[in-house]
């Protein structure tokens, strides 16, 4: 079985795959300061509680460059494999179209593989993590950038740190969009400013691109974003485990 690690700036996503079919998940929160040993054991611990064995090869992504050897390492401890790290001079299949094509985050490549292999081209995906991203994928699979915004909870955390009595929210959607107490008004425009944003940067995606194309969430906060969006949009909650799992075999054939 195959495990695939999408390290984020704060969660961890985990997931262990039989061929295409995801038999187990989970999360771990990013701390960069915690050594190998400290992650050998969580790990140790996914398996357990999962009901998981028999990995035989794994495959990362991360955004976080200076937890890459320590995941490698902790993999190699409890596995006994050693992953793939998705960067440069892996091979990905991706057409990436930017300035500088080593800029591209090893979470957009792997999410865009997916898109590409999952869904009707053009496709635009929207990943709602510690940061927002956007990118855009012309109908022959090409990958021709895209847009950062700030994270939904990265916006709250700033916001509340910044004012005196603004408080902590989940992240939900408010009893009604215009909202008359202080707790919704900040879920209105996290949530539902969010979900507009997305409407909005779709359409004019879609206007450049010069057709409409497919639009898909994923990330944190992708199902919760997802049912405020004012279009038809897909919720993909694993799909950069899905784009780690193609580039993997696809690295393998190379090996065989």
């Amino acid at each position: 079985m195959l495990l695939a690690v999408d390290a984020g700036n704060t969660n961890i996503v985990l997931g262990v795959l039989d061929g295409s079919k995801l038999v187990s998940s989970g999360r771990l929160s990013t701390h960069i300061e915690e050594t190998e040993i400290e992650y050998s054991i969580k790990l140790k611990s996914f398996f357990e509680v999962s009901k998981t064995e028999n990995i035989d090869g794994a495959v990362i992504s991360s955004v976080v460059p200076a937890l890459v050897r320590t995941l490698i390492k902790s993999i190699e401890l409890v596995c006994g494999v050693t992953p793939l790290v998705v960067g440069p001079g892996i091979k990905t299949g991706l057409n990436i179209r930017l300035d500088n094509p080593a800029e591209t985050g090893a979470d957009i490549v792997a999410g865009d593989v997916a898109a590409v292999s999952k869904y009707p081209l053009p496709v635009i995906v929207f990943n709602l993590g510690t940061a927002t991203t956007a990118s855009v994928i012309d109908k022959t699979g090409a990958h021709l950038g895209g847009a950062i915004m700030c994270g939904v909870r990265t916006g709250i955390n700033s916001v509340v740190s910044e004012t005196a009595q603004l408080p902590q929210i989940d992240i939900s959607a408010p009893s009604r969009l215009i909202a008359s107490n202080t707790v919704d008004a900040m879920k209105c425009g996290s949530v539902i400013g969010t979900a507009a944003m997305i409407e909005g940067l779709a359409a004019k995606f879609e206007k450049e691109l010069g057709e409409s194309a497919t639009v898909i969430l994923t990330g944190d906060f992708g199902k919760t974003i997802a049912k405020e969006v004012g279009r038809e949009v897909i919720y993909d909650e694993n799909l950069l485990i899905d784009g780690l799992r193609i580039i993997y075999e696809k690295n393998r054939q190379i090996k065989a």
